[in-house]
């Protein structure tokens, strides 16, 4: 068995008696970019070499792109079957620390030979590298894939999900996924314009525009791209009761973060949101952008509204 990777693919090469059958088989491949431009900025962005050579990536995905295999891409499964992935990592830089959350590896192929781990929770793949992970999903639910070196990686891109469907198995878990959350000290989520300058929206559409990249950056992982959020976590932006009927909450949620319950399309979400530094004109853009989106109801506010809120 080998499993090699090209610049960023992955060719598989399978023993002559075959591998042991299972129910789902996927392919899931990680690689870091380097571009002139910083994490959403849109355009063409060309290659930047001593963003590379100084290691600092603009995007570490999963198959290619932001998105990539999440909500409607997702990898999918059904209780009760056996998932086999095959990941690569294509690097050029970095490597992966694969872990699916929620999910014990009953068997990890070791850089994809013939060496096999059990009852792995996270395993390391070399820039270059590859492995092979097979578990049996024995729950209901959306299972995140990340590369557990998560403040290197995450809000970078590396997500992806395998949503489970079937029955509820209440004995093994019974749904509840927190009482709290850690936040350290700060926010770990900063604005896309820290690093360039911001760039005025001069009509509503191009505001809708660049709010899907403030968004993108900084909401998605959360809120998900279809809005929806994430049950008994984060509450939805989609047909949001609690947004349409106030905007300014979330310009509220956005500048001073929120924490406590709140009910939106009357269910109690007890999670917690932190600040974010977005300046004036990236919050009028996200906020425009959510009530723009999934059919919301439409809507605009300006970064002078920030301000006066803000204040």
């Amino acid at each position: 068995m080998h499993i090699a990777n090209g610049m960023y693919g992955l060719i598989l090469v399978e023993p002559e008696e075959g591998l042991p059958p299972v129910d789902r088989e996927y392919y899931v491949v990680q690689g870091d970019f380097y571009t002139k431009g910083e994490f959403g900025e849109a355009g063409l962005q060309p290659f930047d070499m001593a963003k590379a050579i100084d290691e600092d990536a603009d995007y570490v995905v999963f198959n290619g792109s932001v998105g990539s295999t999440t909500n409607e891409n997702a990898l999918t499964a059904k209780v009760g079957e056996t998932v086999r992935l095959y990941v690569g990592n294509g690097g050029p830089n970095l490597v992966s620390s694969f872990h699916v959350i929620g999910e014990i590896f009953d068997t990890v192929y070791v850089e994809g030979g013939d060496l096999k781990n059990h009852n792995v929770q996270t395993t390391l793949i070399p820039a270059g590298g590859a492995a092979i992970v097979e578990f049996k999903v024995e729950v209901l639910g959306t299972f995140i894939l990340v590369d557990h070196s998560i403040f290197r990686a995450f809000n970078k891109g590396a997500l992806a999900m395998l949503k489970v469907e079937g029955a509820e198995a209440e004995a093994i878990f019974s749904g509840k996924q927190a009482d709290s959350v850690y936040l350290p000290e700060g926010s770990a989520i900063q604005s896309l314009e820290n690093n360039h300058m911001a760039v005025t929206a001069k009509t509503k559409a191009e505001q809708i525009r660049f709010g899907q990249r403030v968004y993108e950056a900084n909401c998605m992982a959360c809120h998900q791209s279809n809005g929806q959020g994430i049950p008994s976590a984060f509450p939805p932006l989609a047909k949001s009761d609690y947004l349409i009927a106030n905007p300014m909450l979330g310009v509220d949620a956005i500048i001073h973060g929120l924490s406590g319950p709140v009910k939106v399309n009357d269910v109690t979400y007890n999670s917690v949101m932190p600040a974010m530094s977005l300046n004036d004109q990236d919050i009028a853009n996200v906020i425009t952008f959510v009530l723009n989106s999934w059919d919301n109801l439409g809507g605009q506010v300006t970064a002078n509204e920030v301000a006066k809120r803000r204040k």
